[in-house]
């Protein structure tokens, strides 16, 4: 089995919306087929921020995952530095003959893992962000269209009421290099790897019921202390890392403006926004059009699961048994 993983670079990647079971399904797999788990999770990355991100996991475990606690919370971490640690730890686990297992929903760290954009790389413009700050949306929306209109067409609806993204593609068409080749990707596409994409779903009723079990779960973890820590430690509400959801909603408790019951409320509403979001974009983003990547490799349909099937394990099992049993004819 090692010797199979090593020379044919199988990477598995989970993916799917919140609270569908990505974690438990990936630690399973881990123990089974001797794998090494990789977080894509643009929630987790920072120190500190456990309980409402859901960084529950045990102590065991958290050791041999990749991608978490790899910023403070006021340090900047994008998709830029995502790609580059995730390439260098795929080849580490790869080296060390053991099956690299990517876990996540961040869609966005996903696609540029597999195919980085060419302005993955363009450079913070410190100068420019501090005046964009001070705009609003309106203002930000108007700029962007007058400097690349091309993009702003191609944006969502979230995204053009967004204003970080709002900021960012107004710095990247800002930049004097349009097509900026990134320093901090190590590569620019991925090797010839074997990929095989696991994404799991399940219906509206039983998401809903998932997440409102797990924030209420993570109110009686601390949730409300973890905050009110990190606020103490000296990071303010305006950090994009605070920005997150459960944080955000926090603020206007914490303010005396709102009842911790309105406070779960909006938390659950807005995690369950999110697995929406999350479900789109993995359901219509083109992840995989049959073209070959740096003439290499290709990226595979995503497998979809379905959790409230009583053989969706076994399912996945055969899967995996096909998948690998493939490197073994070759």
């Amino acid at each position: 089995m090692r010797k199979i993983l090593h020379k044919h670079k199988k990477v598995l990647i989970i993916s799917g919306p919140t609270a569908v079971g990505k974690s438990k399904l990936a630690f399973d797999l881990a123990k089974k087929y001797n794998g090494e788990l990789i977080s894509a999770d643009s929630r987790q990355v920072y120190q500190g921020m456990d309980i409402v991100t859901g960084k529950d996991l045990p102590t065991d475990s958290r050791q041999k995952i990749g991608g978490l606690d790899l910023a403070r919370p006021d340090q900047e971490f994008d998709v830029s530095h995502f790609v580059t640690f995730a390439q260098k730890t795929i080849a580490n686990i790869l080296e060390r003959e053991k099956l690299p297992i990517i876990v996540g929903g961040t869609g966005f760290y996903l696609k540029n893992l597999l195919d980085p954009a060419q302005t993955i790389g363009v450079p913070i413009n410190r100068k420019l962000r501090k005046k964009l700050d001070q705009l609003s949306v309106d203002k930000l929306q108007k700029r962007l269209q007058k400097s690349n209109k091309n993009k702003w067409q191609q944006m969502n609806n979230s995204d053009r009421n967004n204003p970080r993204r709002l900021i960012r593609a107004i710095e990247i068409s800002n930049s004097k290099v349009q097509d900026y080749n990134s320093k901090l990707v190590t590569n620019s596409k991925l090797p010839n790897y074997d990929l095989l994409w696991i994404g799991l779903k399940t219906n509206k009723e039983k998401l809903e019921q998932n997440i409102k079990k797990r924030v209420k779960e993570r109110i009686k973890q601390g949730a409300e202390d973890e905050v009110k820590k990190l606020l103490k430690q000296g990071y303010s509400w305006d950090l994009p890392s605070m920005s997150a959801i459960g944080y955000r909603d926090f603020r206007p408790y914490i303010e005396g403006k709102q009842n911790l019951e309105e406070t779960i409320r909006l938390w659950t509403l807005h995690e369950l926004q999110y697995a929406k979001r999350q479900m789109t974009f993995f359901t219509y983003q083109k992840f995989f059009d049959k073209k070959q990547l740096g003439g290499q490799a290709k990226i595979k349909e995503i497998k979809w699961f379905d959790v409230t099937q009583k053989d969706w394990l076994d399912q996945i099992e055969q899967e995996m048994r096909k998948w690998l049993n493939n490197s073994c004819k070759q």
